[in-house]
């Protein structure tokens, strides 16, 4: 006589293999100074406003209105805490064949550009990433869905990133 029971099936992923975190990949971090940039700029629209309502509730007496610069302050403190976390979990890998880009903690993205789909590769840098020493590499495919930009790289990397990624491009592009 069988038995019904039925066994369980066995997990398609090899153990230690996560969707996030391929096995074998060596992760670039982006530079800890991305935190301090975005910290400033939360300071810069967060400070004014809090000077702002503080004036207001000191000046018409309204009691409630201090509930204002108090949540000013505690969304100023839940930024604090969040953005270094965001940073670190930045990070960029070069393969063979394609880049991984990684991003996100209670949202994660993983995006993967193979380097033959690539267009262009653009790097920038406004006023505030030239101030804290860093720069943006953002890769152009033919999909707009499928562009990746990694934030927070020191220039010198940047520049070798864009170089890399062109060069590889075009290599792979050649071959088809």
């Amino acid at each position: 006589m069988t038995s019904d029971v039925s066994q369980p099936k066995a997990d398609p992923t090899p153990a230690g293999t996560d969707l996030f975190d391929p096995l074998g990949v060596d992760w670039t971090p982006v530079s800890p100074r991305l935190a301090s940039a975005r910290l400033t700029v939360t300071a810069i629209v967060l400070g004014p406003l809090l000077i702002g309502t503080v004036a207001l509730a000191a000046l018409t007496g309204v009691a409630w209105l201090w509930s204002l610069p108090a949540v000013i302050v505690l969304l100023g403190v839940w930024i604090g805490l969040l953005v270094p976390r965001q940073v670190r979990a930045l990070a960029y890998a070069e393969r063979a064949d394609d880049l991984l880009v990684r991003r996100g903690i209670l949202f994660q993205q993983l995006v993967v550009v193979p380097y033959g789909r690539m267009q262009y590769v653009d790097v920038t840098a406004g006023p505030l990433a030239r101030k804290f020493g860093i720069a943006s590499v953002q890769l152009h495919t033919a999909s707009p869905a499928t562009t990746a930009s990694i934030e927070g790289l020191p220039p010198q990397e940047a520049a070798r990133l864009r170089d890399r990624l062109a060069s590889r491009g075009e290599a792979r592009l050649a071959g088809l």
